[in-house]
């Protein structure tokens, strides 16, 4: 039986530029993991495919999100500057969760990428944005990471100029079962600006889910949508 699904729209980029990956790991562990690459370019886009696929490896050979995305963050760090200096390396808001056998769920995040948790009555967001909002509320700009997978900054860093560190990570117990969230800022803000309820996307089969969510988001995101990605993992503990 299919236990998660995701789907993605370009929006009105001219090419998508957010990942996933799922990878398991033979001890039963299971690492689910978004990015949203910043920016347009091709090598932005190829660069977040394998970032994602990286950091997925990771987490599920650790069992544990937060020790498998500082792995990634860790592993992306000091990165040699491209000669021109007109062109930036890639970055991207990263967020990952992981199930393992008799363990907690883990989350984990760098940037403003969420994850929210189901349990069938209410809808949870886990995660707490890395962007100027957070930092400056109420009016610090949303769209200013304040952390994220590719920069340099260490944990102290991050933590004295913006309050928070570069890598935040949470556990949740759960019951017998819950349907994990997955999303770009692409995918939420729409429909987080338009005060549509998130609980009323989770419903129903779950291979229709992420769908419903990215098609609603784009289509509530004005003249110029961003990508817009959605992963969604049915957990049983």
């Amino acid at each position: 039986m299919r236990t998660y699904a995701t789907a993605q729209l370009v929006g009105g980029r001219p090419r998508q530029c957010d990942a996933t990956a799922v990878t398991a790991a033979p001890t039963g562990a299971r690492a689910y993991a978004l990015l949203d690459g910043v920016g347009t370019g091709r090598d932005v886009a190829h660069w977040t495919r394998g970032a994602a696929l990286r950091t997925a490896t990771f987490a599920a050979r650790v069992q544990d999100a937060e020790v498998g995305l500082r792995a990634a963050y860790d592993h992306y760090t000091g990165r040699p500057y491209p000669e021109d200096p007109f062109r930036d390396l890639p970055y991207a808001a990263a967020v990952v969760a992981v199930t393992a056998p008799g363990r907690p769920l883990t989350v984990a995040w760098s940037g403003d990428a969420r994850a929210y948790l189901w349990t069938g009555a209410h809808v949870h967001q886990l995660t707490a944005d890395h962007n100027e909002r957070r930092v400056y509320p109420p009016f610090g700009a949303p769209n200013v990471l304040t952390s994220c997978l590719g920069a340099d900054e260490t944990d102290e860093e991050v933590q004295a100029e913006h309050g928070h560190p570069a890598v935040e990570g949470v556990t949740r117990h759960l019951g017998q079962w819950a349907r994990l969230l997955l999303v770009s800022d692409g995918a939420y803000e729409p429909l987080e600006q338009s005060c549509m309820d998130m609980a009323d996307f989770l419903t129903g089969p779950l291979e229709y889910v992420p769908g419903a969510i990215v098609q609603g988001a784009v289509q509530r995101a004005g003249l110029i949508p961003d990508n817009a990605t959605a992963l969604v993992a049915d957990l049983w503990y």
